[in-house]
């Protein structure tokens, strides 16, 4: 493929099946119209994300909000999910992974032409077609049926950030750690009438 460069990249028709879906189709099909929907792409940023969507579940009328990304995107779609259940409490999340199907065009690198081509015909150009994995993560206030298949419950205990830690102090390479040292060692010395005789 060093011979070709990329000329566009997009999501190929697939069949309406559940594992598939166009761009636009959601697998929560029971899903309230006011849900919020976040697109997370490769070069998004994780802190305008997670402002929009915090901003956006303060809200009362806001019950849920769904993460989904595919391709490179999926872990950054994740750390988003699992970074505003820390900040929002008691969210039940429902985790949904489907492929999609991704047809991208590239085309030839060289102006001139290639062999077997005359001279007047457009550059050779391959279409490859991709299975790319796709991952939706529900967020919802409200109770969702455990019964469904990536049913997580609320996190029950608080998060490490919430969690008082004893205070640590630095201590030198050659310093004894704490109880280590406070006390005097006994080691034979010269008794105090051996001292008498040296002076």
């Amino acid at each position: 493929m060093e011979n070709f460069r990329k000329v566009r990249s997009e999501e190929a028709p697939v069949g309406g099946g559940a594992e598939g879906g166009g761009p636009g189709s959601s697998p929560f099909a029971d899903l309230a119209p006011g849900a919020v929907h976040m697109r997370v792409k490769e070069g998004s940023k994780i802190r305008n994300l997670l402002a929009f969507a915090t901003a956006s579940m303060a809200q009362p009328a806001t019950r849920a909000i769904v993460f989904s990304g595919c391709g490179r995107a999926t872990t950054k779609t994740v750390t988003c999910a699992e970074i505003l259940k820390r900040r929002l409490a008691g969210l039940h999340q429902v985790t949904r992974l489907r492929y999609r199907s991704v047809r991208e065009v590239w085309q030839s690198l060289p102006p001139g032409p290639t062999p077997g081509q005359e001279p007047g015909e457009p550059a050779a150009s391959l279409s490859v077609l991709k299975n790319v994995p796709s991952l939706a993560i529900l967020l919802s206030k409200d109770a969702l049926d455990p019964c469904q298949p990536g049913y997580q419950p609320p996190n029950s205990h608080p998060g490490p950030s919430s969690q008082p830690t004893a205070p640590t102090s630095k201590r030198s390479l050659g310093e004894p750690a704490a109880g280590e040292g406070s006390a005097k060692r006994l080691q034979p010395g010269p008794s105090a009438a051996e001292e008498e005789r040296m002076a």
